[in-house]
């Protein structure tokens, strides 16, 4: 997927697709029309400066806005204003970015605005800015902004020693010049500067409000369409329509795809938001998910993979499903699975040749096929790169370098020291027993993942655990460095191979690199593709990073998955955005 054409394209036409602002009286949503909808794990919390999971996300994009988002019907995805008036303006080959935000924007009502409206400024998304960078937030997110803007790393740095983060310091390169009008400078050229600019992790906040509450995972206050009404934590979530919101009209164009037109006739002109309440649920299990769409609880759903013999007939809803007027819209998700090696862990991690050789063994030794087949029902393609199709860098002739073939890892094993005992399983090469313990969650589809691993480890002779945890308590760890080995997802923040190539990035350790890979080699190659714009010198350097991370045995790579969504006829104008994490605040119920 290429973008399409330059910024500078973009500045000239303004490109202010999709939301039509409009003058007229706010509270367009209808309290009577309820969407309920489930997650499938818990949430960890609601500010978009520190959580990183895609349901916490999804809720941060109802209640926050960053100054940029996606135009909801083009395809591949192109960037369109949120709060700012018009694309940024950006000159200086890419090191300078102009934005004008839309006046008469206010903060949802809070206690800590003292009764009064609050009006968004460009310092809002200046102190959001800060906020990422502080030492003492430690936000995952930190990577998004490092190097990034002139002044604001000295900022941090001035910071870590002294203590205390300087919030009302100046810093070079977030220049305002007046209330709605902010000019960025930038230290390098960086052509994708404005998909940072959309994601919920730059979403203004309001600083008063941060200060007025210990925990601000819990007090979500932006400018969005959608409030946190009710939150239990790990069960109900429930987001009520911003009565403060702007109103804006739904005015997206069609696209190639034949189902945006009718898309269209359901929702031009319509006020955004329709709907006045959001009822989601976290049910971990797919069965339960199932369950409660089919007796009416639900309005759509991703359906579980294993339940996809039943509900589906090749690439068709099964004609039960069919007959109730019931929806499927089948894309394949810009995402990755994949099964990170701790880098710093004493047993797999490392770079000396038997380590390295360890973790290639165990690559080899997992039949991908097996897992499309077996635990995603061949709802699944293999990768063959970090990158998914889709984004901006996927390579279709890149080939693996290493395949399943447990008789080759046999072999590696038993030239690097790892030799079998007395009961046929290995042993470290300094005699001592080799345990790999496995991190992973406790819902259907993980135990069917444990089931094909401990398979693939008997194929090797590696004796395997699993230590079942909450994927919140698995994240934490990860942060910190302490799982062995974990299975984890990544779909795409912005659509271009960037955001999956930074998953292994040395300084993301800590923030998004989960699994501690730091190497020399792949970081000078990111290095050098962050200064480049799409062509084909970046993608070929893409490719060598895929290369050198599999050479490391950094990962295995697993799938990029097919979301089969379910939808009933009542939920009108929904359609998957391949970046968005949510599409709430574009759909309408008829109930």
């Amino acid at each position: 997927m290429k973008r399409t054409g330059c910024w500078g394209a973009v500045v000239r036409t303004a490109l202010a697709l999709g939301l039509t602002a409009v003058a007229a009286v706010a509270g367009a949503a209808d309290m009577n029309k309820v969407l309920r909808i489930s997650f499938n794990a818990g949430e960890t919390g609601f500010d978009p400066i520190r959580v990183t999971d895609t349901y916490s996300n999804g809720v941060t994009e109802q209640i926050y806005e960053p100054l940029l988002t996606y135009d909801y019907l083009a395809r591949p995805a192109r960037l369109t204003p949120m709060t700012a008036a018009a694309m940024p303006q950006v000159t200086d080959n890419g090191k300078t970015w102009l934005i004008r935000l839309k006046k008469g924007i206010v903060f949802q009502a809070d206690p800590a605005f003292k009764g009064k409206k609050r009006e968004l400024t460009v310092n809002d998304y200046i102190y959001a800015f800060k906020r990422l960078m502080d030492p003492k937030v430690r936000s995952p997110w930190q990577f998004v902004l490092e190097k990034k803007i002139i002044g604001l790393d000295e900022l941090a740095d001035q910071a870590r020693k002294s203590g205390a983060f300087d919030y009302d310091a100046k810093v070079a390169g977030l220049e305002v010049l007046d209330s709605h009008s902010l000019r960025i400078r930038l230290n390098d050229t960086d052509y994708n500067f404005g998909y940072i600019l959309a994601m919920p992790a730059t979403s203004a906040q309001a600083r008063e409000v941060v200060d007025a509450y210990e925990d601000s995972n819990a007090h979500p206050v932006g400018t969005g369409p959608y409030v946190l009404k009710k939150w239990v934590r790990g069960s109900k979530i429930i987001l009520e329509a911003n009565p403060d919101y702007r109103q804006q009209v739904w005015d997206f164009q069609s696209g190639a795809d034949p189902e945006d037109k009718k898309l269209v006739a359901e929702m031009k002109g319509k006020k955004i938001p329709q709907i006045g309440v959001v009822d989601i649920s976290i049910m971990e299990e797919g069965q339960s998910r199932w369950l409660a769409f089919q007796d009416g609880q639900l309005d759509y759903l991703n359906i579980p993979q294993e339940y996809t013999p039943k509900a589906l007939v090749g690439d068709k809803l099964a004609p039960d499903l069919a007959k109730q007027g019931l929806r499927l819209q089948r894309v394949i998700d810009p995402d990755l699975t994949y099964t990170a090696f701790n880098i710093k862990d004493p047993v797999v991690g490392g770079f000396t040749k038997e380590r390295v050789a360890l973790r290639r063994a165990i690559v080899m030794a997992f039949d991908t096929d097996e897992e499309i087949k077996v635990v995603r029902r061949g709802q699944a393609i293999a990768a063959r790169t970090p990158i998914p199709p889709g984004v901006v860098g996927y390579n279709p002739k890149y080939q693996t370098a290493f395949k399943f073939d447990p008789a080759l890892a046999n072999r590696l094993l038993d030239q690097v020291g790892y030799k079998k005992g007395p009961d046929g399983m290995r042993l470290q090469p300094d005699g001592k027993p080799l345990l790999l313990r496995m991190a992973t969650e406790t819902n259907a589809i993980d135990r069917d993942f444990n089931e094909l691993w401990k398979k693939s480890m008997d194929r090797i002779g590696i004796r395997i655990e699993f230590v079942p945890q909450k994927f919140s308590d698995n994240y934490r760890a990860a942060k910190a460095c302490q799982l062995m080995v974990w299975g984890q997802a990544w779909i795409a923040d912005y659509p271009d191979g960037e955001n999956f190539m930074q998953l292994l990035y040395g300084p993301n350790t800590g923030q998004s690199n989960n699994g501690c890979y730091q190497s020399a080699a792949f970081d000078k190659l990111f290095a050098a593709a962050k200064k480049l714009p799409d062509s084909p010198e970046r993608n070929k350097l893409y490719d060598q990073m895929s290369r050198q991370m599999e050479v490391d045995a950094a990962w295995r790579l697993g799938v990029h998955r097919i979301r089969n969504q379910i939808i009933r006829p009542e939920v009108k104008g929904f359609k998957k955005h391949p970046v968005l994490l949510y599409e709430v605040k574009y759909l309408d119920v008829a109930r």
